[in-house]
């Protein structure tokens, strides 16, 4: 059996190599809720005070050749400018560790702290030692140390403490 290249392109649809249930396995989860079809599906599920009398009117689907054919064409009409922010871009050069510690430190953008555990091991077992010792000496049946950051914990716990206290002015 011999094939040309063109009848190997499949220039008709979108190509089925997407992941998903095939029909089979779409009849056999209708089967399962007891819907006849998708439509019908849809129809016990969306409110029927929001549903469309007729459908909407989208026109022809593209095949995928042709979506991917327009779609380079509107990046191709993209034009590279000169940025002028902040008075244009010098080619500067950054000390590593200028980059290293400012730049790409994600703790100056975000208050996430990414799990490195070489880095987070001490804490995470100080917490984890933190809430047995308040479960032994409580009773209680949890406790939790949700806290992560020890600046954070200290100042929630001097504001605690603050609010307890009979001396108001310490």
């Amino acid at each position: 059996m011999t094939q040309t290249l063109s009848q190997l392109e499949n220039r008709g649809a979108f190509i089925e190599r997407h992941i998903g249930p095939d029909a089979a396995q779409q009849q056999e989860m209708l089967n399962a809720v007891g819907a006849e079809s998708l439509n019908a599906l849809t129809g016990q599920i969306v409110p029927k005070d929001i549903q469309l009398a007729t459908p909407p009117q989208v026109g022809e689907a593209a095949t995928e050749y042709a979506a991917l054919a327009e779609l380079k064409a509107i990046a191709g009409r993209n034009k590279r400018f000169t940025s002028y922010i902040g008075m244009g871009y010098t080619a500067v050069q950054l000390p590593p560790v200028i980059l290293r510690n400012m730049l790409e430190n994600p703790g100056w953008y975000t208050a996430y702290t990414p799990y490195q555990p070489e880095v987070s091991q001490g804490r995470l077992e100080a917490l984890l030692n933190f809430q047995q010792v308040t479960l032994d000496l409580t009773g209680l049946d949890m406790a939790s140390a949700s806290l992560l950051d020890e600046a954070t914990a200290a100042a929630e716990a001097m504001a605690m403490a603050k609010r307890v206290s009979k001396l108001k002015n310490a």
